[in-house]
């Protein structure tokens, strides 16, 4: 693909600005000053999306159950930082004071695990409960130097992903139906989250009808059928963040993120474009 047709990609003004960034990336123009990796054709016509953010991919996770390792694996890559887990890990820390569990209650289902708030919690090779949260995740993105700020609503999400930002966020497997769950910790604070099917993965782009997601799962023996990039419509995806307590955190380069008159990114010109 050309480095105009990769301009012509996308529409819009914010889109636009957002395309600059990507180009930026694909020729090794990293935000970060450090050497970019090549991003991916998009698997989609990125000319669908009103932003639409080509996105770094790997195919698979590291472990059974490091989602949120993966998805973050999936942003630094994409800003040029090539993470591996065990480094990712000890930013983030890896609470084993106790290992997750549940019961299920009158009051509903109970997981007894770590302090997710804080760190990862259970043995990410073999429980189907261990987990984290976005507010665990953040010093991992803030140790690369990239600006991080919590995102709780459409209107956020839609805002950030227009200024450059990748969403990292919590979700369902598959985005399917859930178990609501409470995550108790050792201090006894309560946390909203699901069952068996917790997830983690990235939004990269939407129009008034979908939201792009990056997934590195990809097929497995509960879905063959899943691809590493998909669209969910706006009702599951609000849906099943909201099980999640609307988990995401908007992560961008310092400098590229703005206000509300959208990000500030420096002119880039690219020779043959349109």
């Amino acid at each position: 693909m050309g480095q105009g047709s990769e301009q012509r990609r996308c529409r819009g003004v914010r889109a636009a600005m957002v395309c600059v960034i990507a180009v930026a990336w694909v020729l090794g123009v990293g935000a970060t000053g450090n050497a970019a990796p090549a991003v991916p054709v998009p698997i989609g016509n990125a000319a669908d999306y009103e932003t639409y953010i080509p996105t770094a991919l790997k195919e698979g996770q590291f472990f059974y159950y490091t989602c949120e390792f993966d998805a973050a694996w999936v942003v630094l890559k994409t800003f040029g930082y090539d993470v591996p887990f065990d480094d990712q890990l000890d930013l983030v820390g890896h609470d084993q004071s106790i290992e997750p569990y549940y019961q299920d209650t009158q009051n509903g289902v109970v997981i007894y695990g770590g302090d997710i708030t804080t760190a990862f919690s259970g043995d990410y090779r073999s429980n189907l409960l261990a987990r984290t949260t976005g507010k665990a995740m953040t010093p991992l993105f803030e140790a690369y130097d990239l600006e991080v700020r919590a995102v709780h609503s459409e209107m956020a999400l839609r805002q950030a992903l227009d200024e450059g930002a990748l969403i990292w966020m919590k979700a369902t497997v598959d985005f399917l139906p859930w178990q609501p769950t409470t995550w108790i910790t050792p201090d006894g604070e309560e946390i909203d989250t699901v069952l068996g099917n917790d997830h983690a993965v990235v939004a990269i782009g939407y129009n008034e009808d979908v939201v792009v997601i990056r997934d590195v799962l990809g097929p497995t023996d509960t879905n063959w059928n899943r691809s590493y990039e998909y669209e969910v419509d706006w009702d599951t995806f609000m849906a099943v963040w909201e099980a999640q307590e609307f988990d995401g955190l908007a992560v961008s380069p310092n400098g590229i993120a703005g206000g509300a008159d959208g990000p500030s990114i420096p002119a880039i010109e690219v020779a043959g474009s349109a």
